[in-house]
């Protein structure tokens, strides 16, 4: 399906859902006391091509301090983002973040098996923690990164953007008001192809293959789209491309779960395959298509209501829109002491589902 690029439908009403989200580029300061200060633990694409780009647009989030093992590379980071020489760290010296009064939070942008002693040491440090999704390789790492953030009273948040985006949250708001009627079923897919020599193929660094990379998304997405908990999760693993890449993590997954209320979902995911990131939800008055879904701009609604005009709506902005969202929104619980809807609990969550979804499979997490 090629999407084009549109502003909202004609005469579509605003959601309550998303209307006291931070306007993104409008110039208009929003009054804070202070803008959080974050400290990039990890300089690659995500942190140096999304979330610090963010933070240089936010009005209430800014780069205070980098840790990165490729001094060169965290000294050009330094002068974009003016960053002090003082406040340019390495991860052996990762602790010293204690005595910096500039840093408020750690923003994790590492591989998936650090994310815990990152968030842990953070934590002992006295930092809030913004970690990026998976939460970690395990859920005895996942439940050690929450104790040690409640042990010093730290947040801990995990980065589901999706959650804080206004295109999801309208298909959130369409499925709540009963407009779609009765949900009946989902399914999703997210999927791309994984080259040789990525980390991303450790089952070490990585924990597992597609899953907890993007499938996660489709995951996580049934369930804030139900607003349920699966009560039944039945799962496969394969490999198809038997050429080395595959040796350790599995190239494919696909799963079924069974909420509550009934609904059924089926989902898919691949290293070995383009496939674009998607969810469509049935209902007995219509039906709702999010492509993409997960895509960091361009995200696209188109919903069929029985004996109504469709609705339609795309993202306003561009990339990095929603990583400003995002890092304001950790922002605001840091600063009103609020405890954000997509915590470490949340996080949890999901691991112990992917980590039933590949022990159905023959596989294991971690």
């Amino acid at each position: 399906m090629k999407i084009t690029r549109r502003t909202f439908a004609h005469g579509l009403t605003a959601s309550a859902a998303f209307a006291t989200l931070p306007r993104i580029g409008s110039g208009q300061a929003t009054h804070v006391d202070r803008m959080l200060g974050y400290c990039i633990v990890g300089l690659g694409r995500i942190s140096m091509g999304h979330f610090m780009p963010a933070c240089k647009i936010s009005q209430k989030s800014r780069v205070t301090a980098l840790v990165s093992g490729h001094r060169d590379k965290a000294d050009k980071m330094a002068a974009q983002y003016n960053v002090p020489v003082k406040s340019i760290y390495g991860y052996e010296n990762f602790d010293e973040i204690a005595t910096n009064p500039d840093i408020d939070a750690v923003y994790i942008a590492l591989p998936n098996n650090m994310h815990a002693e990152y968030t842990i040491r953070a934590a002992k440090a006295g930092k809030h923690v913004l970690c990026e999704k998976p939460m970690a390789t395990t859920v005895k790492d996942s439940e050690d990164m929450i104790a040690a953030c409640k042990t010093a009273s730290k947040k801990l948040m995990i980065a589901y953007r999706c959650q804080y985006e206004p295109v999801n949250l309208r298909a959130i708001e369409l499925i709540r008001s009963g407009k779609l009627g009765s949900i009946q079923a989902i399914e999703s897919a997210n999927g791309f192809i994984e080259h040789a020599g990525e980390w991303r193929l450790s089952k070490k660094m990585a924990g597992g293959g597609p899953l907890l990379d993007v499938g996660i998304y489709s995951l996580n997405a049934c369930r804030y789209l139900t607003g349920e908990e699966p009560v039944q999760i039945a799962g496969y693993s394969t490999v198809v491309d038997h050429d080395g890449r595959f040796n350790e993590v599995e190239e494919n997954d696909c799963w079924t779960m069974r909420f509550p209320s009934g609904v059924v979902a089926s989902c898919n995911t691949t290293y070995g395959a383009n496939m674009p990131g998607f969810y469509r939800v049935h209902g007995s008055k219509g039906m709702l298509h999010m492509e993409p879904a997960f895509s960091y701009e361009g995200i696209h609604l188109k919903a069929q209501i029985h004996g109504e005009s469709p609705i339609e709506m795309q993202e306003p902005g561009k990339d990095p829109d929603q990583f400003v969202r995002e890092a304001d929104y950790f922002a605001d619980c840091v600063f009103q002491n609020k405890e954000p809807k997509t915590n470490g609990e949340e996080g949890l969550r999901d691991m112990r589902y992917m980590s039933e979804i590949l022990k159905s499979g023959g596989r294991t997490l971690g």
